[in-house]
């Protein structure tokens, strides 16, 4: 099964990353002053997000089937390994943010220009993609520049909380199976458990917000600076969004199993 957990763990990594690397999409597109096309991109990242998703669902759903014929199968030891792959993942986002705004701008002009996806796609040349290295940054972190940019603690916290149920709801659904065999397929269906109150809160909380702080930055020059470091202060928390998930797993697998036992 080790294979099949390099794979999942690899598969994981990629959307996470790719999830957290939207953030470089709407700050290209603010600083180009280009929001509505850099919107239109993350649907890129969408696709590269549910198309590892899809793979890694049934491959992680082999590992409880497996546990249930073989007692001694760490199974909660591997859904732990899985979710530091998601960690990992945040964190390469974050490594490569300031070279992805760097490139996502170059791509969001070219696509003006074309005018679609398939053309973009056509124009690229094997000189253009050598050029990208020039495109390459080292993060910088200076802490103390992330002190006054007025973001609200309980907006933070609150990013963290609905990472973190992000993050487990799919893990946490396939271990309730595991605790109650005999609704394992219900509740291995329950993941809308978890997922739906994270749901709730991005749309209500989240969302609203991060959209304040992005038609902000691009009414306001100055504001526009610091956007990029409120990006990266969110990206953070969802790092921690993602630790916070090792401690959330067994609980919410405790209730969606308590939960399938009283439908």
């Amino acid at each position: 099964m080790t294979n099949s957990l390099i794979i999942v763990c690899l598969l994981t990594l990629i959307i996470h990353t790719a999830e957290t690397l939207s953030y470089s999409i709407r700050f290209a597109g603010v600083r180009l002053n280009k929001i509505a096309i850099a919107l239109s991109l993350t649907g890129i990242i969408v696709l590269v997000s549910r198309t590892a998703n899809m793979i890694q669902a049934p491959l992680t759903a082999k590992f409880v089937d497996y546990a249930k014929v073989n007692p001694g199968f760490p199974l909660l030891n591997y859904l732990m390994i899985i979710m530091l792959a998601s960690s990992l993942g945040t964190l390469i986002a974050i490594a490569v943010f300031p070279t992805f705004v760097g490139l996502f701008e170059r791509v969001i002009s070219k696509l003006e220009i074309e005018g679609s996806i398939p053309k973009l796609l056509n124009s690229v040349t094997i000189s253009q993609l050598k050029n990208t290295r020039k495109y390459i940054r080292k993060p910088k972190v200076r802490l103390y520049s992330f002190r006054y940019l007025g973001i609200p603690k309980r907006f933070i916290v609150m990013n963290i909380f609905v990472t973190a149920f992000y993050t487990v709801g799919v893990l946490s659904s396939l271990y309730a199976a595991h605790l109650v065999p005999q609704f394992s397929t219900t509740a291995s269906q329950a993941s809308g458990l978890i997922n739906g109150l994270a749901t709730i809160m991005l749309t209500v909380f989240i969302d609203p917000q991060l959209g304040i702080i992005t038609h902000k930055a691009t009414q306001h020059a100055e504001y526009r600076d610091q956007l990029g470091k409120i990006y990266v202060v969110l990206m953070g928390s969802r790092f921690l969004g993602t630790l916070l998930g090792q401690v959330v797993l067994y609980p919410a697998a405790l209730f969606i199993s308590m939960l399938v036992k009283l439908i």
